[in-house]
């Protein structure tokens, strides 16, 4: 439980950063308010992954194919049934979870090293239908073309999505909206049975609990918010490119989950701010930046096995509330 003391500490720093998310486009150029678009999109990507990984213990090399298959469905409503963002996001994240009900279904069904290989398996075959598929998809060119809706209130002004700080407000509503739902899933009784289920399995079964039904049910959630994520790269990015779909996506929310805390909710948060801050300053000065950021995780691991946020946490200032004895200890 966290410490009581810091309780307050705590609420004044969540509610600076909330006040700081609210104004932050404001004060700063264009630039700034792209690179938070991009952080907020990754950090609601790599809590999805967390859900799986941190918290069922699943560790999944294919959740970009439920954010390519999001961001793909969201484009192609957009472009060719109606231009309503709102619809585009429902197919999107339907199309999301049924795909990974489907493919979860096979996957769940094995464990480690097989389940592992499964994920990397059904993410190059989904890949391949987005290559080969070209007609549909746009191939290798992507899917191009796409219309960027904008929204007219009764007398209000016209909400432009085009326009970078109305996105940025419009995502840093929808992030809020899908943290706060993951949040209270994790905070509930199907959140506490992945937790028995990623620390010991075998005990979990011999509970009655239907591990194989949660473990299905956590990766369809998390393929579902994957899919969210992928959807508002559009807006962002006026286009859907062919490495959404790709497998090597998929180690992004690897690293900023564990760069962050996998053991913490907002660990994946603070990693994804950390990765994208430092792959873009890194790329202003070294021509390989994913070999620095490669030493960076190496050292995250190494010597912050918790991440950023537990190295925090173990300061006393933010104790998860559900961190298990040995993250307490260490």
């Amino acid at each position: 439980m966290s410490d009581p003391k810091h309780q307050p500490a705590q609420k004044l720093v969540f509610v600076a950063i909330a006040i700081l998310l609210v104004i932050y486009p404001l004060v700063l150029p264009r630039f700034y308010s792209a690179l938070a678009i991009e952080i907020l999109i990754m950090s609601l990507f790599a809590l999805s992954f967390n859900l799986m990984f941190g918290y069922a213990g699943m560790l999944s090399f294919g959740q970009a194919m439920f954010f390519g298959i999001g961001a793909y469905t969201a484009g192609l409503f957009l472009k060719y049934i109606s231009s309503s963002l709102a619809l585009a996001m429902f197919a999107c994240v339907t199309a999301s979870f049924l795909a990974a009900v489907l493919i979860g279904f096979v996957c769940v069904r094995f464990t480690r090293t097989y389940f592992i290989m499964l994920t990397v398996a059904f993410s190059e075959l989904i890949y391949a239908i987005g290559h080969k598929w070209a007609s549909l998809t746009g191939g290798d060119d992507g899917l191009v073309g796409i219309p960027i809706p904008r929204y007219a209130i009764a007398h209000l002004p016209t909400i432009d999505l085009e326009n970078i700080q109305t996105y940025y407000y419009f995502t840093l509503i929808v992030v809020a909206l899908g943290a706060l739902v993951l949040r209270i899933i994790v905070n509930s009784r199907f959140g506490h049975v992945l937790r028995a289920i990623r620390d010991n399995r075998e005990r979990a079964e011999f509970l009655g609990l239907n591990v194989r039904r949660h473990l299905l049910l956590s990766f369809a959630i998390a393929g579902l918010f994957a899919g969210l994520a992928g959807a508002l790269l559009i807006p962002f990015e006026g286009m859907v490119s062919l490495e959404t779909l790709h497998f090597s996506r998929s180690a992004d929310p690897i690293i900023m989950s564990i760069l962050g805390g996998t053991r913490f909710f907002l660990g994946p948060v603070v990693g994804s701010a950390l990765f994208i801050l430092i792959k873009d300053t890194i790329q202003n000065f070294a021509e390989f930046w994913m070999l620095w950021m490669g030493a960076i995780f190496v050292g995250t691991v190494l010597f912050l096995p918790g991440g950023v946020v537990g190295f925090v946490g173990s300061l006393g200032l933010f104790r998860s509330r559900h961190a298990t004895t040995e993250e307490k200890e260490g």
